[in-house]
């Protein structure tokens, strides 16, 4: 399968996302799954293709006064990013958690998302920089102003606990960045595949994918 290895002294760009609510019980509106999901690359120029797209549905007189967001988007709108996407040179790593795995001693925001960027960062960090890169690693804005704050610390920690290279993490509003809507749809199209049984989406980044991996959150993490 392949795999975004960098380059020697190269600049790698990170964008992370994830998929599913921090909603433990099994009511209506929680989610099985939660999702972590990060795109690599060694330039930005997917996140330049879906402003250039969005320009052009305009143009179109499609999806004016909007932004693309693939939960929300209608089904012709994804088709279009998901053909732009396909075009463009990334690699795709994934980590899904089993909610009903998650001991109860874990089951809050800030300990489940410390946990899977911890996890999901350990697994990936030696295939995607080497020593001598630059690594900019960007996750996604999310949760109230308390929470980000947490949030923001546990990427920071994942990274530097096994980052092998000189690297910075950012942690920016979803639809601030190009990249993460790219990491947006990345997220979405396998949560889809996960959640609802549904791979339409995922199969059409299946050549991108090069890990989708579910863990299990024992009691001793």
């Amino acid at each position: 399968m392949p795999r975004y290895v960098s380059a020697a002294m190269s600049t790698v760009y990170l964008f992370g996302d994830e998929a599913g609510n921090f909603d433990f019980s099994d009511g209506p509106g929680a989610s099985r799954y939660f999702v972590l999901a990060t795109v690599t690359m060694s330039n930005c120029q997917a996140g330049d293709r879906l402003q250039a797209l969005r320009r052009r549905l305009a143009w179109q007189g499609i999806h004016l006064g909007a932004v693309l967001h693939a939960t929300g988007d209608p089904q012709s709108v994804r088709d279009e990013v998901f053909r732009t996407l396909a075009l463009c040179e990334m690699r795709i790593d994934a980590t899904i958690i089993s909610k009903r795995s998650i001991p109860a001693t874990m089951r809050n925001p800030q300990d489940l998302y410390r946990y899977v960027w911890h996890e999901h960062f350990a697994r990936i960090a030696q295939d995607i920089a080497q020593p001598g890169d630059r690594l900019l690693a960007v996750a996604s804005d999310l949760g109230t102003r308390k929470r980000r704050g947490a949030f923001h610390v546990a990427v920071d920690e994942a990274v530097r606990a096994s980052a092998r290279c000189t690297h910075r993490v950012a942690f920016w509003p979803n639809m601030s960045e190009p990249c993460l809507v790219v990491a947006d749809y990345c997220t979405w199209a396998i949560q889809r595949k996960w959640e609802r049984n549904d791979a339409r989406s995922q199969v059409l980044l299946a050549d991108k994918i090069s890990s989708e991996t579910e863990i299990e959150v024992t009691g001793n993490k």
